[in-house]
């Protein structure tokens, strides 16, 4: 199966391409940029299409990040998974950033020699909360995705025993990212090669993926300034 991974929900503009009979990353491509997502999400996908050779139509499965994370991105990258697999006729799976992290840190941990352990994500959610999830040593969830505030976060994770991980426990995590974009120093980064292969390992539902928002946007419609309705003319 050849699957396409997507993932525009936080500073990253990310695609790749997985061969799962193989096991093998055939192309990544990630561009750091912040904004702008959707101005450059399908160039983004037809360069790793292009690095890997091949053709949209050789894609079996969809697999995008669904959140939490940008408001904006996300909708960015669900709308373009869903209307590329309506399209192709495929399947689509959804990803949490929060299992991404997970198992993101699961990897690195048993590269290094070391046992894997709970963890509790926590994503800096900003206005004083932390998007959060805890996962066993195993990669399974043990809570559901939530915005908690600080001190619950912690309570979590005493209760489990777990090592805190993401950008809330580690605000400088990503020291040598912070050296080329220090603007963005202290974010979340979703490995897009991990992306890939969570979603070949999925199995697959008749659902579609939807956006994981775990609050509301942080624009609004502004207040008390509606403009007052006219009654519709009617001819006499």
């Amino acid at each position: 199966m050849i699957l396409l991974a997507i993932d525009t929900a936080g500073v990253d503009c990310s695609a790749a391409l997985y061969d799962s009979v193989a096991g093998r990353i055939l192309s990544t491509v990630t561009e750091t940029i912040g904004k702008g997502h959707a101005e450059r999400l399908m160039d983004v996908i037809d360069q790793a299409l292009a690095e890997a050779s091949l053709q949209l139509s050789s894609v079996d499965r969809i697999a995008v990040v669904v959140g939490p994370g940008s408001f904006t991105g996300i909708r960015v990258g669900v709308a373009a998974a869903r209307g590329l697999a309506l399209a192709l006729q495929i399947p689509c799976v959804g990803i949490t950033t929060l299992e991404t992290l997970s198992h993101q840190h699961k990897a690195d941990t048993l590269d290094a020699g070391q046992p894997a352990v709970p963890v509790v994500v926590a994503m800096d959610a900003k206005r004083g909360e932390v998007y959060t999830q805890a996962f066993g040593d195993d990669g399974m969830p043990l809570t559901q995705p939530a915005a908690l505030l600080p001190e619950d976060v912690d309570e979590l994770a005493r209760s489990l025993s777990a090592t805190v991980i993401g950008s809330w426990a580690h605000p400088n995590l990503q020291g040598q990212f912070a050296e080329d974009h220090p603007e963005f120093a202290g974010r979340d980064r979703f490995d897009i090669g991990t992306v890939a292969r969570i979603g070949a390992s999925m199995p697959q539902t008749a659902d579609r993926p939807k956006p994981l928002y775990l609050r509301g946007p942080d624009a609004k419609p502004q207040t008390g300034f509606a403009l007052e309705r006219k009654a519709a003319f009617t001819a006499p």
